[in-house]
């Protein structure tokens, strides 16, 4: 433990003053000895407070949320309740863990006021308004779904009677749930509003068997399911950082076939038995959710019980921190099905490989086998299926999935962008290097400056690019995943790119470095820091074993387009302080490249060749009939003299460009909006994998970074597009505000459909989820259109207002959803407006 030279502040606000050698040495004996208990109990806390007596403690239990998935956290904050005594109207603040039980809570009250726990009754009284009787019982807080900083209410009565606020005395009448002839879920009940089908009544884990009096939120949940007068316009309270939720559930209680499937009778298709599943609790509380949305009238609900339903099976919500709406609606979507999945036995099926069939019996097959583990209301109208196909870089093994979706996120391709200055350098010493001077998307990724790299250098098909930074005269690093940030690359850094053909990638690489001789052959031999220069060149060689003599033909084949002749007769013309001063001839040049390999001289070199180490520090000379002892790099040292530099042109290896140049004036691109389509295009662009996401080639029997490219097969009626505006990379997280271009009306996606089967795709746009602000806090809002008004209304938590359709597109769109137009149904004309009805 390093002792701390300057005063600090103790928790009671004492300053400490800085140490004396003796108090340090008492110090350190203490956590050896006295205090070695709390040190292995990790109670570093203890240790520090026995020595400076500092104080008051504030103690915190680590506790486990969620049911079947368990988070475990420090409690900072305990729940903070209001206690109103309905004696006075006096308000007293009482704090405990969420997971103590109510019987503590009631122990706590009775201490506190000095009476006896048979006198006392305590009520929800959440927005200061009885919801719920609080049995003294082992039931945990949490489970109670009592918020933070909300009223608890505190009654006392006498044995026979009650007392009401102002004093009277009441008689104490058992308060029951409203009697109705239909349960949550729509089926018949008993007297006592209970279901009759005993499936409904106790879920394993559930509180639904509770002493708990349910009349929350003023709402008969056993009532009618008939969508009242102007229903679907009641907003959601925010209980705390929960417009994410508020913001996902409008857009999910407004969407056309979950609204009429939820206020008819889905009680047969609860699934208790699913262990993806939540029991039919989620489907139950969300169920119970939509009614009272969908009820006549525009009182703003509090999804109170929802939340504890979500906090029991999603811990990751639970709390009171901003979440992200789009992850919060795919654990419903996904929750919801697994509720609701008509499938109570999963059969085994095994996968398949496409092996040449066509795409039409794989796609067909494929979706039999999901449809037979998987049945919902939500896989018949939200999923749909895409065409998957991997190519093995290697082997060229072609692989092809039909996968399910619910959703498809979009990359947003960034029209701010940067100029980057990259020298590419022939791994087959065909050609002389060349810098290029490309356009990249700002906060694009390194698979945008290969794509601009390799239409600037007419990369053939075949080929491919490894990219590097150089950094005193050596490699740094490899730029080798494809979705590393090209932020980053800083403007004073030096890129290179190397080009190779595909097939020699992954076998030996000879990474060549350059040194001047400054001493004798022997003094290389002692080791220690060369004086280097240059750029390193980088080649691969299929030879196993290696030889000095196949090192000796690599590097000569290599360096052959730096000699004096070859070098003079290919110049760059107008090659001035590292840019190409004529891009048009250069990149013409360029583009004339074939794989020239067998036309590369083999003379000998008059180079002498050391074999050296990573950090370059340890150096073997090169004899030509040695065998090479090497890992999967190769690394030589060519030392270079007065005479080699007569016979070989070494400034092309040398005054690499910067990234960009400062003062180099770059054109700006003017800030526009892009289209849904080019999202769209970008999602569908085959791309390489990454490192951490390689695919196994049943061919090679490897691990192969392969190339992946997406279609889309068929699309589900309800279609829902996430817009990927939040980036998060190691150096940073950025949220992208670009405007997106979205279609309200006739959204036709047939082109990018590549299964013809009939099928309408165009679509109609009906809800949104926005984000409005930056990353770790902002506000979430959503729109959302009355289908049978033809009208949109803004839900911002409470607040429900109309608003014009004009008006709904903005920077802040976040998930889109669209609902298929049918065939036969008249498509809405572009420019009609569903905000011309008059304000209710």
């Amino acid at each position: 433990m390093t002792i701390p030279d300057s005063g600090f502040m103790m928790d009671n606000g004492a300053s400490c003053l800085p140490c004396t050698p003796e108090e340090e040495k008492q110090i350190v004996k203490d956590l050896t000895t006295q205090s070695e208990m709390h040190l292995k109990e990790g109670n570093l806390y203890y240790v520090i407070s026995n020595r400076y007596k500092g104080g008051p403690a504030i103690p915190r239990k680590l506790i486990s949320q969620g049911v079947y998935v368990k988070n475990y956290c420090v409690e900072v904050y305990l729940l903070c309740l209001k206690l109103i005594d309905s004696r006075d109207e006096s308000e007293t603040t009482i704090r405990l863990s969420k997971k103590a039980s109510i019987r503590e809570l009631y122990e706590k009250v009775c201490t506190l006021k000095g009476i006896q726990q048979e006198k006392v009754h305590l009520w929800d009284y959440f927005n200061k308004r009885k919801n719920l009787l609080l049995a003294a019982s082992q039931h945990c807080l949490e489970d109670s779904n009592l918020q933070m900083d909300q009223h608890i209410l505190l009654e006392v009565d006498s044995p026979l009677f009650g007392t009401d606020s102002t004093g009277n005395e009441l008689a104490l009448v058992p308060l029951e749930p409203a009697r109705s002839s239909l349960s949550i879920a729509g089926g018949p009940s008993m007297s006592n509003g209970h279901s009759t089908s005993s499936k409904f009544n106790v879920y394993r884990g559930s509180t639904a068997g509770s002493t708990f009096i349910d009349v929350d939120e003023g709402y008969n949940a056993y009532g009618s399911t008939r969508k009242g007068d102007r229903g679907g316009l009641a907003g959601l309270q925010n209980l705390g950082n929960t417009c994410f939720m508020n913001s996902a559930l409008q857009c999910l209680v407004h969407t056309p076939p979950i609204v009429e499937y939820f206020l008819q009778d889905y009680s047969d298709e609860i699934n208790t038995d699913n262990p993806l599943g939540m029991h039919g609790e989620l489907a139950l509380a969300f169920g119970e959710l939509l009614r009272k949305l969908w009820s006549s009238g525009r009182t703003a609900i509090a999804p109170r019980v929802f939340k504890g339903k979500l906090a029991r099976f999603a811990p990751q919500f639970s709390g009171y921190n901003q979440h992200d709406s789009q992850e919060l609606l795919a654990f419903l979507l996904d929750g919801l099905h697994e509720d609701l999945n008509r499938v109570k036995q999963k059969p085994y099926i095994e996968t398949k490989d496409s092996d040449g069939r066509p795409d039409e019996e794989v796609a067909d097959e494929c979706w039999k086998n999901h449809k037979a583990r998987n049945d919902s209301l939500i896989v018949d109208v939200c999923q749909g299926q895409y065409k998957s196909t991997l190519v093995c870089p290697v082997c060229d093994k072609i692989s092809i999935t039909f996968d399910p979706f619910m959703y498809l996120s979009l990359p947003l391709p960034s029209m701010v962008t940067r100029s980057m200055t990259v020298t590419v350098f022939y791994g087959d010493g065909s050609h002389l290097p060349m810098p290029y001077t490309v356009t990249v998307p700002k906060h694009g990724l390194c698979k945008d400056l290969i794509l601009a790299l390799g239409t600037a250098c007419c990369l053939n098909s075949d080929e491919t690019l490894l990219l590097a930074e150089i950094y005193d005269h050596r490699i740094y690093r490899y730029l080798e995943n494809p979705v590393e940030p090209l932020n980053s690359i800083k403007d004073d850094e030096h890129i290179v790119a190397y080009r190779f053909h595909r097939k020699v990638v992954g076998k030996v690489k000879v990474e060549i470095y350059h040194g001047w001789q400054e001493k004798s052959a022997s003094d290389y031999l002692k080791g220690g820091d060369k004086k280097l220069f240059g750029t390193p060149l980088v080649t691969y060689t299929s030879e196993n074993p290696l030889s000095g003599a196949d090192i000796d033909t690599t590097v000569s084949r290599i360096l052959s387009p730096l000699t004096r002749t070859y070098s003079s007769a290919n110049a760059h013309r107008g090659k001035e302080n590292g840019f190409v001063s004529d891009p048009i001839d250069e990149q013409l040049n360029s583009c004339s490249f074939v794989n020239s390999e067998e036309n590369t001289s083999s003379q000998e070199l008059s180079f002498q060749l050391f074999l050296t180490d990573e950090k370059l520090l340890n150096y073997k000379q090169i004899e030509k009939d040695s065998l090479i002892k090497h890992g999967q790099v190769c690394r030589v040292l060519v030392e270079w003299t007065d005479k080699e530099n007569e016979l070989y042109d070494g400034s092309y290896l040398k005054d690499l460009p910067e990234v960009h140049k400062a003062g180099f004036t770059v054109k700006k691109t003017r800030q526009e909006a892009i289209s849904l389509f080019s999202c769209l295009e970008a999602f569908l662009m085959e791309e390489p994998l990454g490192p951490d996401d390689m695919w196994y080639c049943p061919s090679c029997k490897k691990h192969r970074q392969a190339n992946k490219k997406l279609d889309l097969w068929m699309l589900p009626d309800i279609l829902v597009f996430h817009l990927k505006r939040f980036t998060y990379s190691r150096y940073l997280k950025n949220k992208i505000d670009t405007f997106v271009n979205f279609p309200i009306h006739n959204l036709d996606l047939s082109k990018y459909v590549k299964n013809k089967d009939g099928q309408s795709y165009v679509y109609e746009l009906y809800a949104i989820s926005n984000h409005y602000g930056g990353l770790g806090g902002g506000h979430y809002t959503a729109y959302a259109k009355l289908i049978d008004e033809n009208r949109w209304y803004h839900f911002d938590d409470s607040h429900v207002s109309p608003i014009n359709e004009t008006e709904i597109k903005t920077s802040a769109a976040y998930v889109l959803f669209y609902q298929r137009v049918k065939r036969g149904e008249p498509k809405m004309q572009v420019g009609e407006t569903s905000g011309s009805h008059s304000d209710s």
